[in-house]
């Protein structure tokens, strides 16, 4: 099916320069387990486990696909919405011009705004049943943009969790990425998807620092790459929320990248399902007492965590990844 519209006009952009959020949370916080110095030390690769735990850790990376069962084209864009029933559509384009941005609204009518690169790329649908309409604008100067291809889509999906398992252009990774890779040896001694949970959060406030001057100097359309972020330890909220959501994701735990304001700040985060317990809000922590959410970039920047402990009413989300 083919649709291109030659309309132009000034097209604001909201692009997201640290990102990362938690939305829905259980009504009762959820204990994640402490780490255990078994745990810290297969973290650290450096100890050979006499037991494993009873959790397959074995990593799972579903791999999404332009099968062109149901596309949308025009000279230099197609939209392939093949897989929508598992929560994500993929957008090419082809064409020669350097700015080009990809409008997504969904039914619940939030607009998310990408970058193209050109070749397809990978799209959650994050605002469930309904239709979308997905536009390709092409830049003609300065701010102005005219439509190369718009569409809109009725989408019923079927697998919940989909766009929260699958990667995207936001966690961005494959079964080669060493984020996914060293999760394997990292939850050595996980029972449950809780302990995956506590493992992963434990090894990134260990592990990773804040990057200051990349906070200060990130441009408009950053995208992390979570090998690098990984084997530098260092990164920006956004690269936090990216690392680790890639590596619960295929660790099979839907993890969504959630971008908003923690009080008047923009940031991002996570949030994690559980089965039988539903979505958590961020990652929580035990202070002695009971357990409160605790955001992982802060908490890697603070030499007691419990300095960053936050209510969850300070977390805004406006973005779902």
């Amino acid at each position: 099916m083919k649709s291109r519209h030659l309309r132009s006009f000034f097209l604001p952009f909201f692009l997201c320069l640290c990102l990362i959020s938690g939305g829905c949370a259980s009504k009762d916080p959820v204990p994640v387990p402490q780490k255990t110095k078994d745990s810290q030390n297969a973290s650290l690769g450096n100890y050979e486990p006499d037991r494993k735990g009873t959790r397959d850790n074995t990593p799972c990376v579903l791999v999404p696909s332009a099968d062109g069962k149901d596309t949308y084209t025009c000279d230099v864009a197609a939209i392939d919405a093949s897989n929508a029933s598992e929560g994500y559509v993929m957008v090419s384009y082809n064409g020669s011009n350097p700015k080009v941005k990809l409008q997504i609204t969904g039914p619940d009518t939030v607009t998310y705004t990408y970058d193209l690169h050109g070749g397809y790329e990978v799209f959650p649908l994050t605002s469930g049943d309904g239709t979308y309409s997905i536009n390709v604008f092409e830049n003609i100067s300065g701010d102005k943009y005219a439509t190369a291809l718009a569409q809109e889509i009725a989408v019923s999906i079927t697998n919940e969790f989909g766009p929260y398992l699958y990667p995207n252009q936001y966690v961005n990774f494959t079964a080669d990425s060493l984020p996914v890779t060293e999760t394997v040896t990292l939850t050595a001694f996980a029972d449950t998807d809780l302990d995956v949970v506590s493992d992963v959060y434990n090894y990134i406030i260990d592990n990773f620092t804040y990057d200051y001057d990349k906070a200060a100097n990130v441009k408009s359309g950053y995208l992390p790459d979570v090998d690098k972020v990984f084997a530098a330890r260092t990164g920006i909220c956004f690269d936090y929320a990216s690392v680790m959501a890639s590596m619960l994701r295929s660790q099979r735990i839907p993890t969504r990248l959630e971008v908003g304001y923690k009080g008047e700040e923009y940031h991002a985060w996570i949030s994690t399902y559980i089965k039988d317990v539903g979505w958590i809000n961020g990652v929580i922590e035990f202070d002695g007492k009971e357990w409160k959410l605790l955001d992982p970039t802060f908490a890697s920047t603070s030499k007691s965590p419990k300095d960053f402990i936050t209510e969850n009413s300070q977390y805004n989300t406006k973005y779902i990844y």
